[in-house]
Formats: structure tokens, C-alpha cells, sequence
């Protein structure tokens, strides 16, 4: 089965490096930028082709990997080429399925939201097929974005949640790597120890939060009465952190929802 992507950029990178370490290689890309085609075909040993339509008529399995604002160029220009054995998946955030059958002509449509870990395999992936797509190509989609990280489904109505908590969540997560740091350096730390300290405490909870342990347990187990970490939890609550947070996904799934609606 073959893959394509039409569009080159950061995400389509991570998902071919990861699928090429997989030894999936039956892979080529449509990329408008020569040294960029130069630099895919270079790395990763793969086809490259300027032309999107080159991308339909090769492939079983083709990944829209463009930006919101340029779906309708790409839908308008490979439209009426799709056949039934062709399954499109869009990583396009607010883009609908809906909109993607009536643009394509087509109900073989995945739509999947995966995250920036995916440049270092440690992404998340949601994928909402339609009804039109078989548990075969589910499956091979899913092995595709396993390639980069965990994979889940969900019906689509969540996918605008899921792109603000998991798709620009990892901003979010920096922004307050970003606080830390600078809070660091003014209680008298160096900019790269404060730096340092705040990055590894976050991959450390992390790990300990994969093994299952809630938020919650591991919040207690760190706070002990009276202690340095109650100090600070209280300045959180005091300045309203979890309303900040939940109003920050709002935002973020209100913009998707009128990206969506823009399509």
C-alpha cells in the first residue's frame, strides 16, 4: 500500500521519519519547494513530485498536509481524480469530513489531529474516520501515525476539543516551561540550571503520569502539609491557574470551530 503526502512540512517529516524507521518506504510527497523536495528525497530516500496529482494517481492512501488556508486550492485541484480504492486523510486542523466529501467527491475520509512530540515520536494522534472507510485502511491510517506516537479514535464532534488540548497544548505546556524558567532565574538561578531544572521536572512527571498514577495522587504525594509545595499550589489557586487554563482551551476550540466553519 502506497503513501502519499501532498505538502512536505514539519509534520509530514516526522510522520515519514518515523514511518521510514519503521520500514514503511513506499512513500512519496508533492512539495512545491525544490529544496525541500531535495532535502525529503536526500533524507529519507523517498519519491518527490511537484505535482499534487501525481500524489492521487500513485497512491492508496493520501495525506492532506497543508495548512487550513490552502484546502480549497489543493481540494479544488485534485478533485474528480479520487477512485474508491483511495483513502484521504486530512491533518489540517478545523477542517471537517464534511467538507472534505463535498469538495472530493469522495466518503473515504479520515480526519486526524496529531501533535508537534510527533517531531520526536512522542506525539498524540485522534483520528475520526467516516463510515465510508473500511477497518483495513483504519488500521493501516493508525499504523501510520503510531509511527510518531500513541493513536486514538474519537468521533469527530470532539475533534475541535482535541485540537486545544492536544494540538496546541504543547505550546500551552511551553509557555509555562517558559514561566518556570524565568521564575527560576529570579529566585537566583542561572537562565540554562532554571531552564534545565523545569524541563526535566516536566519529562520526569510525565513519566511518572504514564505509568497511570492520577494527577491528583501524584499532586498529594508532592505536597506535604505546610510545606514549599502547598506555598505555591496556593498562589496557583489564588490567581485562578485551572479557570486560566479551561479558558485558554475554550479559546482555542472556538478559533478551530471557526476554522472550520471558514471551510
Amino acid at each position: 500500500m502506497k503513501t502519499g503526502f501532498i505538502g512536505g512540512g514539519n509534520m509530514a517529516e516526522a510522520l515519514i521519519r518515523g514511518m521510514t524507521s519503521r520500514g514503511m518506504k513506499d512513500i512519496i510527497v508533492s512539495e512545491p519547494l525544490k529544496e525541500r523536495r531535495r532535502h525529503l528525497q536526500k533524507t529519507y530516500n523517498i519519491e518527490t513530485t511537484e505535482a499534487n496529482r501525481d500524489i492521487v494517481s500513485s497512491c492508496n492512501i493520501i495525506i492532506l498536509a497543508v495548512k487550513p488556508q490552502n484546502m480549497d486550492a489543493v481540494t479544488g485541484e485534485i478533485r474528480g481524480t479520487l477512485t474508491d480504492d483511495k483513502t484521504v486523510v486530512s491533518i489540517a486542523a478545523g477542517i471537517t469530513t464534511a467538507y472534505l466529501t463535498s469538495r472530493l467527491g469522495t466518503g473515504k475520509i479520515i480526519r486526524a489531529m496529531p501533535n508537534t512530540p510527533a517531531l520526536v515520536r512522542k506525539g498524540m494522534t485522534v483520528i475520526s474516520p467516516c463510515e465510508g472507510v473500511s477497518g483495513g485502511d483504519i488500521a493501516a491510517v493508525s499504523d501510520i501515525f503510531k509511527s510518531v506516537g500513541e493513536v486514538i479514535t474519537l468521533p469527530e464532534k470532539y475533534m475541535n476539543a482535541v485540537t486545544a488540548l492536544s494540538g496546541s497544548g504543547p505550546a500551552f505546556i511551553a509557555y509555562f516551561i517558559e514561566s518556570m524558567t524565568e521564575g527560576g532565574v529570579k529566585t537566583g538561578l542561572g537562565r540554562d540550571e532554571a531552564l534545565k531544572l523545569a524541563v526535566q521536572t516536566l519529562a520526569g512527571t510525565a513519566g511518572l503520569l504514564d505509568t497511570g498514577m492520577s494527577p491528583s495522587k501524584l499532586r498529594e504525594m508532592v505536597t506535604s502539609p505546610g510545606g514549599t509545595t502547598e506555598a505555591g499550589l496556593r498562589v496557583f489557586e489564588s490567581r485562578g491557574l485551572a479557570d486560566t487554563v479551561a479558558d485558554a482551551l475554550q479559546a482555542a476550540r472556538k478559533r478551530a470551530e471557526e476554522l472550520g466553519r471558514g471551510s
